[in-house]
């Protein structure tokens, strides 16, 4: 018998075209530190390394411009960006308002079925602690938050975040490998999904406070005399 649906299978995660790899390949190089700050993009090596023609190369440069990973500087050309204590103060205080406001709002309306999600993303981050590659985690914590700003329908706001997500993995990354944390940043992540499934939006907004501030006194330990 012919199946007369029109109905299609939706896609849950759409392939990566070659320019989304090396955009990936490449702003992971720069957060693992594999590139310095200050240090020139050059277009010939990268193409050579990467497999790839100019132009794949020169639209990944503009694409990690516009995360601010990149800078181009007239007559030297594209540099890994430099990250300092005053830009990293500036992108926390982003992100305590919007995080805040994204947390208290889940924590007051959340979808039936929300909580085996977002238990999920916290079981990936965890089981992303100790792996070797940075990406990992990142990508695990990146999931974690978008689904919490989504759920909230705080999507303009998730929009905002993912134009600093470039920085603001840069700064993780350096937060992450710091061992004189008092806690854990997993753990902050568990009191702020701990906090918005009791449905309490006082206590999901403070959890999140109380985690970037953590991570902020972290940042400044490094980055107060120096930049990244």
């Amino acid at each position: 018998m012919t199946n007369t649906d029109p109905t299609l299978q939706k896609i849950e995660k759409a392939p990566q075209t070659l320019r989304d790899i090396v955009q990936a390949r490449l702003r992971e190089a720069i957060i693992d530190g594999r590139f310095a700050p200050g240090e020139r993009l050059v277009e010939r090596p990268l193409c050579d390394q990467l497999g790839v023609s100019r132009t794949v190369i020169r639209e990944t440069i503009r694409f990690l411009e516009a995360e601010g990973l990149v800078e181009i500087i007239p007559n030297r050309g594209p540099i890994v960006s430099t990250l300092s204590w005053d830009q990293a103060r500036q992108i926390y205080d982003i992100r305590v308002q919007l995080e805040g406001a994204s947390a208290a709002a889940c924590a007051q309306a959340h979808r039936k079925g929300f909580e085996k999600d977002l238990g999920r993303a916290l079981k990936a981050v965890g089981a992303a602690q100790n792996d070797t590659e940075w990406s990992n985690l990142l990508q695990a914590t990146t999931r974690f938050y978008e689904l919490m700003f989504l759920q909230a329908g705080h999507s303009i706001a998730w929009d905002i975040v993912q134009r600093l997500n470039g920085r603001i993995s840069r700064l993780r990354a350096l937060t992450l490998a710091a061992r004189d944390r008092e806690r854990s940043g997993m753990s902050h992540m568990t009191a702020i999904h701990d906090a918005i499934l009791s449905g309490d939006p006082v206590k999901a907004r403070q959890a999140v406070k109380n985690h970037i501030a953590d991570a902020a006194q972290t940042a400044r330990g490094f980055l107060e005399n120096s930049e990244i």
